[in-house]
């Protein structure tokens, strides 16, 4: 005796349920997608179109040369990448370090003139950056006649602009983390006869590990991707940074070098993408853990 399975269809309401609660994620899923997809697909269409132009935005890569990247070597794209690394590994690192002893010192201690000093730095954070730029082009031209090593076309004048202005922001997104560290902790290596150095170190900087790297790479990708600043501290061509450079290929319409311009943007965005990736398992514990306690 056979018998015979008829398949389960679902009824109207139920696939209408099915589409009210999941199936139409899928749809808003792939247009997100496209929408974040076609601009890094249109740009490496750029990159290997060998014509250098823009041409390509009509028919996605009718043509695949690698001439773009090639010409890469005969411009100063490779100094400009290692000035960047430098600028932003730097600016990475000491905006980490000045952060986090900042952070601990608000957090831990208690001392006259902290309340002010946090809403002091709360204040400064809310005028925008651009208020700034003249001031900084000015005292940088006057401490250059002082200090030529911190003064107009110098990096390492750049990396302290850098790390002034990052300092406020990166305070406060490591002090809420280290007040999630309970104060305990501290009591007991204290009892135990450990300095505050000590404590600082071997203690609470292993515990905040993840908003160490959340803050060094937002720091790295403001300073990587800066170019205001840039332009105004960095003068010769030997200095600038990729940002200033590869702006020079396409600030004129009519000589414009959109090819070699994709191509370095290609290769410029692989140290981020590294970094990102490297990084990405503190990421969300590192933005998020630091809102529990404030």
């Amino acid at each position: 005796m056979s018998t015979t399975t008829t398949p389960v269809r679902r009824s109207p309401s139920r696939r209408r349920r099915w589409w009210g609660e999941v199936g139409w994620k899928y749809p808003v899923a792939a247009l997100i997608i496209f929408y974040a997809t076609f601009p890094l697909v249109f740009v490496l269409s750029a990159a290997l179109d060998e014509r250098g132009s823009l041409s390509s935005a009509s028919s996605l890569f009718a043509t695949i040369s690698f001439d773009n990247f090639a010409n890469l070597n005969n411009t100063s794209f490779w100094t400009w990448v290692g000035n960047t690394l430098f600028i932003g590994g730097v600016s990475a690192f000491g905006a980490v370090l000045m952060g986090a002893c900042a952070a601990y010192a608000f957090s831990r201690f208690r001392f006259q003139g902290r309340r002010f000093s946090l809403t002091s730095l709360l204040i400064i954070q809310m005028f925008p950056q651009t208020i700034a730029f003249v001031a900084v082009f000015l005292l940088l031209l006057s401490l250059g006649n002082v200090v030529p090593a911190l003064g107009i076309n110098s990096k390492i004048a750049l990396i302290c602009v850098y790390l002034g202005t990052a300092l406020g922001a990166n305070t406060f997104l490591m002090y809420g983390f280290f007040n999630s560290i309970p104060a305990d902790m501290d009591e007991a290596a204290k009892i135990d006869g450990a300095t505050h150095a000590q404590i600082f170190w071997k203690l609470i900087m292993p515990l905040v590990t993840p908003i160490l790297a959340v803050v060094g790479l937002l720091a790295f990708i403001a300073s990587f991707g800066d170019f205001i600043l840039a332009r105004i501290v960095l003068v010769s061509e030997d200095n600038w940074t990729l940002a200033v450079g590869m702006y020079q290929w396409v600030s004129d319409q009519l000589s414009a070098r959109w090819g070699i311009f994709a191509a370095g943007t290609i290769i410029a965005a692989t140290p981020v993408l590294l970094l990102f990736l490297a990084l990405q398992r503190y990421i969300v514990g590192g933005l998020t853990a630091g809102s529990v306690k404030g």
